[in-house]
């Protein structure tokens, strides 16, 4: 992979957030809704299928939105299946993404997915609101080969 292409990838990925976000102490999202809809979008994929359940999170169903707050797939090698904020990420593998302090924060969550299923990932990502870069925590669950995660900002 180029060298630029991690950063291309985070500004391909901030430029799609949804505007008007804010962190969870402004009255965005909170940690308990990051919880309850990746624990939900984990029994619609299991219930309606992958290929349902990956279409309707990527087309920002409703259901899979709230505030900042959407829902994002990976298989465990780092290949986005599923992405609630920007279509355009789906079918790419995102493993060498690094954040700002260059945290290659997909591959750390994948590797958490092996070894514990279920975690709390933290990194830093830009707000879609203030675009600036700000402290980002991922709840995140191992379902089959993929991880499940959704994200709030601090």
């Amino acid at each position: 992979m180029p060298q630029f292409a991690p950063a291309l990838y985070l500004s391909i990925a901030v430029a799609a957030l949804p505007l008007g976000a804010a962190s969870a102490a402004e009255g965005g999202a909170t940690r308990a809704d990051a919880e309850a809809m990746v624990k939900k979008g984990v029994a619609y994929i299991k219930s309606a299928g992958d290929a349902k359940a990956y279409g309707e999170i990527t087309a920002k169903s409703p259901q899979f939105i709230l505030h900042d707050l959407y829902l994002v797939v990976y298989k465990l090698d780092g290949s986005v299946v599923a992405h609630g904020a920007n279509p355009k990420m789906v079918g790419k593998n995102l493993i060498d993404l690094k954040d700002i302090d260059g945290k290659a924060f997909v591959k750390e969550r994948v590797d958490l997915a092996r070894s514990k299923g279920t975690f709390w990932q933290e990194y830093k990502f830009t707000n879609p609101e203030n675009k600036k870069i700000e402290p980002k925590v991922m709840y995140c669950e191992k379902l089959a080969e993929t991880v499940v995660c959704g994200g709030i900002y601090l």
